[in-house]
């Protein structure tokens, strides 16, 4: 197999002939074309041309085992071959040697006895599995088969080879698997890892069915799919993790992860990457993080600003009737909630007051329950308060003094007006940073719920990222308002993204935990000590899972789809990752390589080509034309 192209190549030089001709002719054989240069057998490795070979055999194997139990092996993090070979075997063979086997160890067991030592425990757990399986075999319920297991480790160098099979043989150490080098044997060893299914080794070892069974699927935890997004590596095997989530039972995602983590960086490259398949993306934006995607995208990013031109009416309906809904019940709810938000603490007398006096507010228009009516114009915030006020009760005038910083104090122009905006950009980001913190929820309910009135509209493929959800889930009226998205986002097409870095108020309600259980991928980033333990409360994670969410670097965590979990990488272009990066210093360099670049001198070319002499048209085909200058206006 290792022969030497030297004839040939001699041959060659000489001119005698071609490759090919060298071939034809009988000189060469195809082995020798194939074959590397030179190959060295040593004690313990081989050689094939420039890459260094090393073989393992496994002869000792752990007592108990699990399926999957060779995972370990197949992740590890190295290129290595592996090679199986079973071989069936007589059972009434194996009875005959059980036997004598037992024998043997019962005569041994009572001659300790006889001796008043002790008893070998490792003869008495032999004998008590080979009982165990001389009565499986002669039921038919098991059969007996002989198994091999060679793995080769090879690297570029010597040096590297020999770090690699320390870290092997330290891994199979700990599943109780002991490994042995194949000394004297490497030549053997590694024809029998490579693709010719000859066992030259031939090192067996017994295994029943069920033990066997264990080895198999020979295959470690992927989520690649034929279709999807890509949302980084899996670092388990280096593969893909290529995912479409509107094939999940539900197209609803959560990440959490602390600050600093990469949540709004995954979260960027996801937009963009789904924006760029189809998806319609909508943003809740509430700390102007997706600007500059955006605008590079050419999408529509809304500042929702008192002084805004761009206005939101929170009364709007969607004019569609969906038969056995009741769409105005369900818009003076959601106004319940969103009052309770704006207004406070109500008692039952209060949200009674409010109930009724939304329900006279739409009727003064001409809204009823009646779905001719509900395309109509909607009441503005101010009738509602000129209702509160009509009631003439003591209680409905508090609400009225309540909302009147809404309606004619400081904060009157936030949503008193009739809205004259709707979502025709398919990339549209809704930006509250310029809000003070107490006003940020209020904000992202009336644009969330402008949102779901809009989307109920058409079907379409949708994606609304909510992030920093916290700030609504922590009032029980908005986080019962975004589950009830999250429970009938499917329905409409939508996948609802909720991300936050506040686990404990995220998942402090029911109606947190609710939306986590109504979304089918959740993603999990590098925690803080202090979440740590409601985050493996809640996803029932391992201790080696809690660790790694301690330990893991930026960017990196766990990826739940549906039963599916993997260890996750998100990785990005260049050109991605300085639209989605939201490190201060990165952003900092870019912004001085820009301006660097804006002060660099225009380079004039000083040869410019002469006219012909004979007539031409004059066309940027052939002749520079110097672009036009708009006249400056001081």
């Amino acid at each position: 197999m290792f022969a030497n192209k030297k004839t040939g190549e001699i041959k060659q030089a000489e001119g005698l002939t071609s490759p090919t001709e060298i071939i034809q002719n009988g000189m060469v054989s195809l082995p020798d074309v194939l074959a590397p240069s030179s190959a060295e057998v040593d004690f313990n490795y081989i050689r094939v041309g420039e890459r260094f070979y090393k073989t393992f055999f496994i002869a000792g194997y752990p007592r108990y085992v699990s399926p999957g139990w060779l995972s370990p092996v197949i992740d590890f993090n190295h290129s290595l071959n592996i090679s199986m070979f079973i071989y069936p075997t007589s059972s009434s063979d194996v009875l005959s040697d059980l036997r004598r086997k037992t024998a043997e160890m019962e005569a041994t067991i009572s001659s300790q006895i006889d001796q008043g030592l002790v008893v070998d425990a490792k003869v008495q757990a032999a004998l008590d599995d080979a009982a165990g399986l001389t009565e499986e075999l002669a039921k038919g319920m098991e059969r007996f088969f002989q198994m091999s297991l060679y793995i080769t480790l090879y690297s570029e160098s010597l040096a590297e080879l020999e770090q690699s099979s320390k870290r092997l043989e330290s891994t199979l150490s700990s599943l109780l698997i002991l490994p042995k080098l194949s000394t004297l044997q490497m030549e053997e060893g590694f024809k029998s890892t490579i693709p010719l299914g000859t066992d030259d080794l031939f090192i067996t070892r017994n295994m029943d069915t069920t033990s066997l069974a264990s080895t198999f699927p020979f295959t470690s935890a992927t989520l690649t799919q034929d279709k999807g997004i890509m949302y980084g590596l899996n670092q388990q095997n280096g593969s893909l993790i290529i995912f479409d989530r509107f094939s999940l039972e539900n197209a609803n995602e959560v990440v959490f992860g602390k600050s600093g983590s990469g949540k709004s960086f995954l979260i960027k490259l996801e937009a963009m990457r789904q924006f760029m398949f189809g998806t319609e993306v909508i943003i809740i934006d509430p700390e102007g993080e997706y600007e500059a995607i955006a605008k590079t995208l050419g999408g529509e990013y809304v500042s929702f600003i008192t002084s805004s031109p761009i206005k939101i009416n929170p009364f709007d309906l969607s004019g569609m009737y969906t038969e056995g809904e009741n769409e105005l019940g369900l818009k003076i709810l959601s106004l319940h909630g969103l009052l309770r938000i704006v207004l406070g603490e109500l008692d039952a007398t209060a949200d009674a007051i409010l109930d009724r006096a939304l329900v006279e507010t739409y009727r003064q228009k001409g809204i009823t329950t009646d779905p001719v009516t509900q395309t109509r114009q909607p009441p503005l915030m101010e009738d509602l308060y000129k209702v509160l006020l009509g009631m003439e009760d003591s209680n409905a005038s508090e609400l009225a003094l309540r909302l009147e910083k809404f309606i004619k104090g400081s904060l009157s122009g936030l949503f008193n007006q009739q809205s004259n905006f709707d979502i025709t950009n398919p990339f549209t980001a809704f930006s509250v940073k310029a809000l003070e913190d107490e006003l940020r929820p209020i904000a992202m309910h009336i644009v969330l719920d402008f949102v779901w009135t809009k989307v109920r509209k058409s079907l379409k493929k949708r994606l609304l990222i909510l992030d920093e959800a916290w700030y609504l889930m922590k009032y029980e009226d908005s986080a019962s308002f975004v589950y009830g998205i999250a429970k009938r986002a499917r329905k409409y097409y939508l996948a609802l993204t909720t991300a936050t870095q506040d686990v404990g108020d995220f998942l402090s309600t029911d109606y947190g935990k609710a939306v986590l259980s109504n979304s089918s991928i959740q993603i999990l980033l590098k925690q803080s000590p202090t979440e740590i333990d409601s985050v493996s409360k809640i996803f029932y994670l391992s201790q080696g899972e809690k660790e790694l969410l301690l330990s893991v670097g930026v960017g990196e965590g766990l990826f739940f789809a549906g039963q599916s979990h993997v260890v996750v990488k998100i990785v990005a272009a260049p050109y991605e990752k300085e639209l989605a990066t939201s490190n201060p210093q990165e952003i900092k360099e870019m912004q001085e390589r820009d301006a660097a670049a804006s002060q660099q001198p225009v380079a004039i070319p000083q040869d410019l080509p002469t006219p012909q002499t004979n007539p031409v048209e004059m066309s940027p085909s052939n002749f520079p034309i110097p672009p036009k200058h708009e006249p400056e206006i001081f």
